[in-house]
């Protein structure tokens, strides 16, 4: 089922062509969970792919699926440092911020932000999110686009055509394993 869930969700990070996505799964117990994760992380960090939860509510849980290669990139960008230090990020180091990311997360009932940036979403579109309190956008896709509009829409039929194409081979005997590019 977790397979299932990282093709149809998550395919493009799987593909490299995307920094993280979210997915939310349903468990039975902590300790179903607990293993399923840990069992795809001995898989999956071979190639480049970490799965972290999120949050916890009520038998279901959402988990970050990511590549902390390409999110080192992204911390990286002009404006992200200053922008999340004015979060209460205090340094940027992946399991720092992924760790901070967590506690934002338990803190608050939405969700952080910021989040985009973990997930390969420009800077200028968390930013004008926020200022815009999820209004005025120009485009609604994968995230709500702000500024780029052509580049963005561009980005998200890639995604698309990337989670058609992981799904077809998926469904056709390709393990995860087999689809996954390697960082």
């Amino acid at each position: 089922m977790l397979e299932r869930l990282l093709i149809t969700h998550c395919a493009p990070t799987l593909a490299g062509i995307k920094t993280g996505n979210l997915f939310c799964c349903r468990f039975t117990s902590i300790g179903e969970l607990t293993l399923q994760i840990q069992e795809a992380n001995r898989k999956l960090n071979s190639k480049g792919i970490y799965l972290e939860v999120l949050r916890i509510q009520n038998l279901s849980t959402l988990i970050l699926a990511y590549r902390p290669k390409y999110l080192v990139r992204d911390l990286g960008k002009s404006g992200v440092e200053v922008f999340l230090m004015q979060l209460g990020y205090g340094k940027l180091d992946t399991e720092y911020v992924i760790s901070k990311l967590k506690e934002r997360f338990a803190a608050q009932s939405d969700f952080p932000h910021e989040i985009g940036l973990f997930l390969g979403y420009p800077l200028i579109d968390v930013i004008g999110f926020i200022e815009n309190e999820g209004q005025n956008s120009k485009h609604a896709g994968c995230w709500k686009v702000y500024r780029n509009e052509r580049e963005a829409i561009k980005l998200f039929d890639r995604y698309k055509k990337c989670k058609d194409v992981y799904s077809k081979m998926f469904d056709g005997g390709y393990s995860i394993m087999q689809l996954i590019v390697a960082a």
